[in-house]
C-alpha cells in the first residue's frame, strides 16, 4: 500500500531564533497585516525566497542560449502576474525586487479588508475563517489563500451570511471603508518616500551622481 503520506512544512525559520532587530520587525507584519503568528511571515519569505531563486537559475540558463529556459521564464512570468505579484509586462529581474509585502498584500484577509468589507484586518481574518466570504461563488475559509487576479473581483459575502444586511452594526460604512484606504495610502506613500530618500542616501555616500545613472 505504499508509505503514508505526512504533510510537511511549507516554510522555512530563521537561521537564528534570537535577533532582535528581525523579531522587531516580524512583530510589525504580524500586527500591520494581522496574521496569526510568526510562521505566516516565514511562509511569506519562503515563497518569495522561491520565486527568488527560480528567477537567478532562469537567468543564467538563458545567458547560456537555453530554449526551454525560455518557456520556464515565461511560464513563471505568467505566474507571477496572474497571482498579483507583479505587472503583465514584468521581467525576471523584478521577481528580485519582491518583497514580503507584495506576497502578504495577495492573501484574502488582506484584499477583504481593502475592499471594505470589514472594519478592521483581524475582523477580515475572523469573517473567512467563519464562513462569511465567498471567492468566485464558493466558501473559502482560509485566510492565507493566495487571490489571483481574475478573482479578486468576485470577493463577496456568503449570500447567506448576516453581513449581507446594510443594517448589520458589525458592518463596515462606506466612510470608514474610504478613510482605511486613505490611511493606507497614506503610509504606502510614506514607505516609498522614505526607501527613495535612503537609496540616494546611500548613492551619495558611494559617490554616485544622477549623470552616472545617465552615462
Amino acid at each position: 500500500m505504499g508509505d503514508p503520506k505526512f504533510s510537511r512544512k511549507t516554510y522555512d525559520t530563521p537561521s537564528h531564533p534570537w535577533q532582535g532587530e528581525r523579531i522587531k520587525a516580524e512583530v510589525v507584519v504580524v500586527n500591520e497585516y494581522g496574521l496569526k503568528n510568526k510562521r505566516e511571515v516565514w511562509k511569506a519569505q519562503t515563497t518569495l525566497r522561491n520565486l527568488r531563486k527560480q528567477s537567478r537559475d532562469l537567468q543564467a540558463r538563458l545567458r547560456t542560449g537555453d530554449a526551454q529556459a525560455k518557456i520556464e521564464a515565461d511560464a513563471l512570468l505568467a505566474k507571477c502576474g496572474r497571482l498579483g505579484f507583479l505587472t503583465t509586462d514584468a521581467t525576471l529581474n523584478d521577481i528580485l525586487t519582491l518583497k514580503a509585502d507584495d506576497v502578504l498584500s495577495r492573501r484574502l484577509q488582506t484584499i477583504v479588508y481593502e475592499k471594505g468589507l470589514s472594519s478592521t484586518i483581524k475582523q477580515a481574518r475572523q469573517m473567512i475563517t467563519h464562513g462569511h466570504i465567498f471567492v468566485n461563488g464558493h466558501k473559502v475559509t482560509v485566510p492565507g489563500y493566495i487571490v489571483t487576479r481574475k478573482e479578486e473581483s468576485s470577493i463577496e459575502y456568503d449570500p447567506s451570511s448576516p453581513f449581507t444586511d446594510e443594517m448589520h452594526p458589525m458592518r463596515i460604512s462606506a466612510e470608514q471603508a474610504a478613510a482605511n484606504a486613505a490611511v493606507k495610502a497614506k503610509a504606502q506613500a510614506e514607505a516609498e518616500a522614505a526607501a527613495a530618500a535612503a537609496a540616494k542616501a546611500d548613492a551619495e555616500e558611494a559617490g554616485i551622481t544622477i549623470e552616472d545613472g545617465e552615462q
